[in-house]
């Protein structure tokens, strides 16, 4: 498990100690993630930008070009366009689902390109050189593990999933596998698309549905705004937890302040791109090659530690 801190510092390092090394050509990192199209997505594009500008300011012979894309269609176009008439050296990307894109980025790994992979992994994990990523499963275990503490290991819970990825499918794994032997009921779990207006919508649904509902799992900060806006509205009592993920400014406040529902948060930093992107540049140019995967903890955010998470000037 490696430290976020540790390896963007070791990252950042090893590029500015590459110093003057490079060769005459410009070394071209293309970088391809999703458009803002909720919290930590616009988290996500602040911090590649800022990657970006920073790497091209201090080393004319790099160019990080960003690229964002509204959906998997237009992504695929995206990696056509990033790669037509010139030489990728890198690809970075967070793919916006995993089973679209998969074969695109083959297409670009198989014309030489080192291939960096962030938070959606691919169906084939052989095509990435470098994965970066949170730990989803511990985000959804330690969710559960909560949860399971606080209701004394009963209940009804409903869920509400993200989008069809890897990521989706960890943390579902994470949290479906800490409450078996639990007498803790899934009365429910559909996708919400990490929407907050779909997952208000959803949550509607489940407050008509079902007359006793324990706890929540949204499993994504953006949905779990939903989620207690539907609650609040529907004035139920029987909710006890009303729990997310990902490290939304909104809800470490949430929990900084006590608040009884959503007492607790588990990190997923946006920022994890920016780290990427260094140590991708620092493969190419700082001769320090660096292949695998590098895992960022998940550990419960309670209020004795939620302000070493709370950023209020971040666009997440």
């Amino acid at each position: 498990m490696l430290n976020r801190k540790w390896a963007a510092a070791l990252a950042v390092s090893t590029v500015l100690l590459a110093g003057q090394a490079f060769g005459a050509d410009k070394k071209v990192v293309a970088v391809s993630i999703p458009a803002a199209d909720h919290g930590w997505t616009a988290g996500i594009v602040y911090h590649a930008q800022a990657a970006a500008k920073e790497i091209n300011a201090a080393f004319p012979d790099v160019e990080v070009v960003v690229k964002t894309s509204p959906s998997a269609t237009a992504q695929v176009s995206a990696l056509e366009d990033l790669s037509a008439g010139r030489r990728l050296d890198a690809l970075v990307i967070l793919p916006y689902t995993s089973e679209e894109l998969t074969t695109p980025v083959k297409a670009v790994k198989d014309a030489g390109t080192f291939i960096t992979v962030v938070d959606r992994g691919l169906n084939d994990p052989t095509i990435q050189d470098l994965y970066l990523a949170g730990d989803n499963i511990a985000v959804g275990r330690n969710t559960a593990k909560f949860m399971i503490d606080k209701l004394g290991g009963k209940g009804n819970l409903v869920v509400l999933r993200g989008i069809p990825t890897v990521i989706d499918d960890e943390r579902i794994q994470g949290f479906q596998d800490a409450i078996k032997g639990t007498d803790l009921k899934v009365l429910d779990i559909q996708y919400a698309n990490w929407n907050s207006d779909e997952a208000f919508k959803l949550m509607q649904d489940y407050l008509a549905k079902y007359p006793q509902i324990d706890a929540v799992w949204a499993n994504d900060d953006d949905m779990l705004l939903g989620v207690l806006e539907a609650v609040k509205e529907a004035g139920r009592k029987d909710i006890k937890l009303a729990l997310g993920g990902n490290g939304m400014k909104d809800i470490v406040k949430k929990v900084i302040d006590g608040d009884a529902m959503t007492p607790v948060e588990t990190p997923y930093p946006p920022a994890m791109i920016k780290t990427a992107i260094y140590m991708t540049v620092a493969n190419l140019v700082g001769q320090a090659p660096i292949r695998g995967n590098v895992k960022l903890d998940a550990p419960l955010i309670t209020k004795a530690n939620a302000k070493e998470y709370y950023f209020p000037d971040s666009p997440f």
